[in-house]
This record gives C-alpha cells, sequence and structure tokens, in this order.
C-alpha cells in the first residue's frame, strides 16, 4: 500500500478527509501517537483549516503502513529512513519482500490445537498446572482468548519429544528446564550463523540503506537458499556428536574402561552456554576454545603446586618430630 496514494472516498464524492480523532478511529492508533509521528517526521503535514488539522487518505495509508513495519520488528529510525526513500521514488517492494521471507516460516511444521483434557490424557492423565504454566511461559503452549481450556500448539513435534520423555520417567519440570538450558544453546547457534552468512554472503547486499530494491529482491532469494543450511548443518554435528557421546556413555555405565588421552588428541566436553557466551564476550569467538585450554591448564598447574607444597610441609613436620 502506497503511501503517496489516496484510496478512500467521501459520501459526497470527494477524497475522505479526517479530523485526528476520526485518523485515530480508523487507523488503530492513539491521537498522542499520531501527533509523535508528526513530529518525527513521519507523517506528511496535514492541511490546516482555520483552527482544525485536516487529514486524507494518504495520512491513512501511512499510519497503516508504519503499523506494518513496527509488527515486522522495524524501529521508528528505519521506518523513517524507509518511508523517505520511498517518497524519494524508490520502491520498497523488494525491501518489503525481504522482510516477509526472513520473517516468514522457517519450519513445515504446522500448529495445532489441544484441549486441557486431551493435553492432562498425554501426561498420564495427571493435571499439573505448574508444568502448565511453565509451558505457557515457554511458548510451547499458546493460550486461546476466550477459551480456557484450550491451547495452540505452536510446535507439535516438540510437544509430542515432551510426551515421550515423560512416559519415559522424566518429570515435567525437569523437561522444561532442559529446553531452557538447549534454547540457549540452539540461540547462540542461530546467532552465530546468522553472523557467518551476513559477513560473507549478505554485506554486499546490505550496504544501502535502505538496500536498493533489485539487492533486496536478490537478498530475499538468497534467503530462501540459505534457509534449509542451518538447520541441515545442526542435524548432521547432533548425530555425529549423539553417536559419539552415546558410545562413551554405554562404555561408562557398562564399566568399560576408557584409553587414556594421548598428549596430542583433543576430547569435546560440555559447557554450560552462559559459560561459552561469557568467555566469548571476553576474548571473541576465535578464541573461546584457546581461552578455555589455557585457564584449565594453569587450575590444573596451580592445583599441582599447591599439592607439592602441602607434601613438602607435611614432610618437614615429619622430620622435626623425628
Amino acid at each position: 500500500m502506497s503511501g503517496r496514494e489516496a484510496g478512500g472516498t467521501a459520501a459526497g464524492g470527494g477524497t475522505a478527509e479526517y479530523r485526528i480523532e476520526d485518523l485515530a478511529h480508523a487507523s488503530g492508533a492513539t491521537v498522542r501517537t499520531i501527533r509523535g509521528y508528526q513530529d518525527r517526521g513521519l507523517l506528511p503535514t496535514p492541511e490546516r483549516r482555520g483552527r482544525a488539522n485536516v487529514y486524507g487518505e494518504a495520512h491513512l495509508a501511512r499510519l497503516l503502513q508504519i503499523a506494518d513495519l513496527l509488527e515486522r520488528g522495524y524501529t521508528l529510525a528505519s521506518i523513517k529512513e524507509l518511508l523517505e526513500a520511498w517518497d524519494a521514488g524508490r520502491g520498497l517492494g523488494g525491501v518489503l519482500g525481504l522482510v516477509a521471507e526472513v520473517h516468514g516460516p522457517w519450519t513445515d511444521e504446522e500448529a495445532d490445537r489441544i484441549t486441557r483434557t486431551e493435553l492432562d490424557a498425554k501426561f498420564g492423565g495427571t493435571q499439573d498446572d505448574e508444568a502448565i504454566a511453565e509451558a505457557v511461559a515457554l511458548g510451547v503452549l499458546e493460550r486461546v482468548p476466550g477459551k480456557a481450556d484450550e491451547f495452540l500448539v505452536p510446535s507439535p513435534q516438540e510437544l509430542a519429544v515432551a510426551v515421550e520423555l515423560h512416559a519415559a520417567g522424566v518429570p515435567l519440570l525437569a523437561i522444561s528446564s532442559h529446553l531452557k538450558e538447549l534454547r540457549g544453546q540452539v540461540e547462540h547457534i542461530a546467532s552465530r550463523f546468522l553472523e557467518f552468512t551476513t559477513e560473507h554472503v549478505f554485506a554486499r547486499y546490505l550496504g544501502h540503506r535502505p538496500p536498493t530494491d533489485s539487492d533486496a529482491a536478490e537478498a530475499a532469494s538468497m534467503v530462501r537458499r540459505l534457509r534449509p543450511l542451518a538447520q541441515q548443518t545442526v542435524d548432521a554435528e547432533l548425530a555425529r556428536a549423539m553417536r559419539m557421546f552415546a558410545t562413551r556413555h554405554l562404555h561408562h555405565h557398562l564399566g568399560a574402561q576408557e584409553s587414556t588421552i594421548a598428549g596430542s588428541e583433543s576430547r569435546p566436553v560440555l559447557l554450560p552456554a552462559r559459560t561459552t557466551q561469557a568467555v566469548q564476550d571476553l576474548v571473541g569467538a576465535e578464541q573461546v576454545a584457546a581461552f578455555i585450554a589455557t585457564a584449565a591448564e594453569r587450575e590444573v598447574q596451580a592445583r599441582a603446586l599447591d599439592a607439592l607444597a602441602s607434601y613438602h610441609s607435611r614432610t618437614n613436620k615429619v622430620d622435626e618430630k623425628g
């Protein structure tokens, strides 16, 4: 919808006109918001008639456009840049197409609905209000407005995993706690993938603010091509890691002896996501492994020195007594 088009018509056949209160009602914005947009230069200046300001369809169209961009995650500052480019004659079609592509679904999975009765039945028939509240807080369930006993399930697969884990004996609150930890780690992976692709792929499309129509359209096409790569990579690496760690866990619990680690051999170590992120913030992503290895070696050396000093102290005391 163009901010320059006046599509509405008044009852007398002319272009529709609004007082600010009527414009607020038609657009869903408040009078205060409209005035704030005027102060920021986001809205065209209204026509002044006597003591009143008169707004037209162009103002309504612009307000609806701003609301749409805000819903898509744009800030008012970036919206102003987009609208200035639009007013200068540069198209927004490619930019909005890119926005729609990024905001589109990143999975083929479709949301489902479930009643409270069906949900309780899936988890053994026991009502657990605390677990329900936790699931809603995590977004695994979403309450349906006006229906207290019905929920939207954004990811039926995620709910199915919880059902199977609970059936295997895992408490519901332990499942939600595990999901919180997993979500933090996955969000870190997603962030790193976006940083990586932005640096090596998308930087050339984002040199202009806002990007040109053709660059934005090409970037949207690239998003469609790269969309499955993150999940495919995570799936492959998760399968590799599960195979490796599952074998070690099995050997450990069956009492199998693990071979000693050779001096040049490395072995993966699981760390909390917050620890890894804190180290990354301190030394940068490229130095995380080196920093953690150095810190561990320093701790081992410090404890070895403490042990030697303690041994020397004990030996001296024995000699003095003798």
